[in-house]
């Protein structure tokens, strides 16, 4: 393409466009990739122990008996027996649901792109954890939404904060359309909201009028086996509820769901039906016969128990090599680290280093959308081996020794509290 045809489709694109950005995972992706590179960015699930063989044949059976539906557009809210079995999921966490209230979509992504769609116009205000979920933020811009993020501590989102917040945009005359959040392990800080901030946060919101936007794919892969109580378990008239089976069976497949009040759902399917027809009939055919004839909760079993050691092998290989003054978070469950680098330290600006010593991570900046973070980075343990995870940890550690000495050249200052896990409070240098 020329330059002058590109500049003429440039003065074409929509404004929205403007809020368009590369996302810093997928930017990686090529690099982390490599077999020399110890990837501690992507959280991908590790897919390893799936029946895999078992599967296939599942898929093969599938076409055979039933190919002629399961290769056949579908219906835009998704097929009604795993629409039910989405419902037997939810209630393990305490939801009690109907499945004409679930609506099945290509992802939780795409449920978070519809929700947007269907409540922002430009300028309207998504309060957000601080840090948040890169893929949210990304949508939320893409829509033109202001975020304005809401403090956390080792006990999640905390609720004066949230408040405060609220407040602020309200005398500021900001309209406030949503709360987004990850209760559960949270992506990218690993933490969880306590049991008793839940009816809080959710009263807050109701209160001010604000609709909670609650996105729960590691909900079933906490390390401790106890099932925490979604929101929308207490508040169902309130909170749009987000799942996935990305995380608990097979990205690959992009099948996740919105449980939503009844008027929100009516119009959430209309959005559906215009953005993909429906979603797709073989996907979840297949795993509605997974859910099934297969000992699923056993597999979910089998990922935690794979987690919570790499998590732990993680944990020890920070504890070991990382220099003081790094502070980080302690998951009880999902697949993240939240690291807090000692000042001076810019994690973006570093990376092309770390990779040329070969380890990969997803700088802090990422996951704010004000610019802060620049001194904190995301570490995911759940797809290398225990093995790779500390070679991985020990390597970053040669790149933050050999940024010291550059400091310490140039007669930069670096604080040193004492090592070990912290709240992910967001950096202000």
């Amino acid at each position: 393409m020329t330059g002058n045809s590109l500049d003429q489709h440039m003065q074409r694109y929509a404004q929205r466009t403007n809020g368009m950005r590369a996302s810093a995972i997928r930017a990686l992706f090529a690099v982390a990739n490599r077999p020399e590179v110890v990837s501690l960015a992507g959280g991908m699930p590790y897919l390893k122990s799936l029946p895999l063989e078992s599967l296939a044949a599942e898929a093969g059976a599938l076409v055979a008996e039933e190919g002629l539906v399961a290769l056949q557009y579908g219906s835009g809210q998704g097929i009604p027996q795993l629409r039910e079995q989405i419902c037997q999921v939810m209630a393990l966490e305490g939801i009690s649901a109907h499945p004409d209230d679930v609506m099945v979509t290509v992802g939780s992504q795409m449920a978070l792109d519809l929700t947007t769609r269907i409540f922002c116009d430009p300028g309207d205000v998504i309060l957000a954890e601080a840090p948040s979920y890169v893929g949210a933020l990304g949508t939320f811009r893409a829509y033109q939404a202001d975020v304005v993020h809401v403090a956390m501590d080792d006990d999640g989102l905390i609720p004066e904060a949230l408040f405060a917040a609220i407040d602020a945009c309200a005398v500021a005359g900001r309209r406030v359309k949503l709360l987004y959040t990850i209760p559960n392990f949270h992506n990218p800080a690993g933490v969880t909201l306590s049991d008793e901030r839940r009816p809080i946060i959710a009263e807050i919101c109701r209160e001010a009028g604000i609709a909670v936007l609650e996105d729960n794919p590691y909900g079933l892969l906490g390390f401790d086996d106890r099932l925490r109580r979604a929101l929308r378990a207490d508040d169902p008239d309130n909170v749009i509820y987000l799942g996935s089976f990305s995380k608990t069976f097979a990205p690959g497949l992009r099948v996740g769901w919105v449980l939503a009040p009844h008027a929100v759902r009516e119009k959430l399917v209309l959005a559906n039906e215009a953005a993909t027809l429906n979603p797709p009939v073989f996907n979840q055919m297949l795993i509605s016969r997974y859910l099934a004839k297969f000992d699923w909760l056993g597999q979910i079993k089998a990922y935690r128990n794979t987690y919570a050691e790499r998590r732990d092998a993680m944990l020890g290989a920070l504890q070991t090599h990382m220099p003081e003054g790094t502070t980080w978070t302690d998951p009880d469950g999902g697949f993240y680290v939240w690291v807090t680098l000692p000042e001076g330290f810019d994690a973006a600006a570093m990376l092309p280093r770390a990779v040329t010593a070969r380890v990969a991570y997803v700088p802090g900046t990422a996951f704010y959308a004000d610019g802060l973070g620049s001194r904190q980075l995301r570490l995911s343990y759940c797809f290398p081996t225990s093995e790779r995870i500390v070679e991985g940890v020990r390597r970053l550690a040669g790149v933050l020794d050999n940024e010291l000495d550059v400091m310490r050249t140039f007669g930069t200052s670096v604080s040193r509290p004492a090592v070990g896990p912290a709240s992910p409070s967001p950096d202000t240098a």
